[in-house]
């Protein structure tokens, strides 16, 4: 998470899933994870915010998610490791035949992300799946997961993910959307936490427990209270204390 001379972070946010903060929110980033035709998107939208990216000089990411749209792919559903590895390349190849080449990364969606993020044979068969495929591949993983573990494991490019706009639990996992405080509406607060984690590599849980967390990129989710400004206040408050904003990997 750290430069030549001075700390860094990425600021990643998921956009193509039919917000209308998109345009507002792309210049605020430094990588994008762009809804590939699972919980959300189509070639149209996955072409349109894959242009907003190239035009800001964005990182592009595919955003895989669970093809339950009524749900937004936030719900987990069951599947096995193989049906796992073939959902995730599947939606990247969809993204990489509309945009002309492979995205940069792969960040997973809603509750594919929180299954495989905890279950060493799903996470084990995507990593194997994706970087088969695409051996410079990274991917985004929420840090102290087994994804970024068994990625790390296997030799795989991981970028450990922090959220800025949602709460922790104590054993380090984001605190349940349906439990209140969950989503983080405060800019002024969350950006104050946010530079508090790139510079003491701790976050402090909905219990009041820190946690020690090491992130080399920070996610706004696009459908967020008001995320563009909170996106302003997290980029303002990391310049005021020195703190660089690159894509993860530089």
């Amino acid at each position: 998470m750290s430069g030549l001379d001075r700390l860094s972070v990425d600021l990643n946010c998921d956009l193509g899933e039919g917000s209308a903060y998109d345009p507002a929110l792309m210049p605020l980033a430094t990588s994008v994870n762009i809804a590939c035709g699972g919980h959300a998107g189509d070639a149209a939208t996955m072409a349109a915010a894959a242009g907003l990216a190239r035009e800001h000089g964005v990182a592009i990411g595919a955003h895989p998610g669970h093809p339950d749209r009524e749900h937004f792919g936030r719900r987990e559903l069951a599947m096995t490791p193989r049906e796992a590895a073939r959902l995730v390349v599947d939606q990247i190849q969809r993204l990489a035949s509309v945009i002309g080449e492979p995205p940069r990364h792969v960040k997973l969606h809603g509750g594919l992300y929180h299954q495989v993020g905890r279950d060493d044979q799903l996470a084990e068969a995507v990593v194997d799946a994706v970087t088969g495929r695409w051996p410079e591949m990274m991917l985004f993983a929420l840090a102290g997961s087994r994804l970024a573990a068994v990625a790390r494991s296997r030799g795989a490019a991981v970028a450990a993910e922090a959220f800025v706009d949602r709460a922790y639990a104590a054993d380090g996992r984001l605190l349940p959307r349906s439990q209140p405080g969950a989503v983080l509406g405060d800019a002024a607060a969350a950006a104050d936490r946010v530079v508090r984690l790139v510079r003491e590599g701790v976050v402090e849980a909905a219990d009041g427990t820190l946690l020690a967390i090491r992130a080399q990129t920070l996610c706004i989710h696009g459908d967020g209270p008001d995320p563009v400004a909170l996106a302003r206040a997290v980029r303002e408050a990391l310049a005021a204390a020195g703190i660089a904003v690159q894509a993860a990997g530089g």
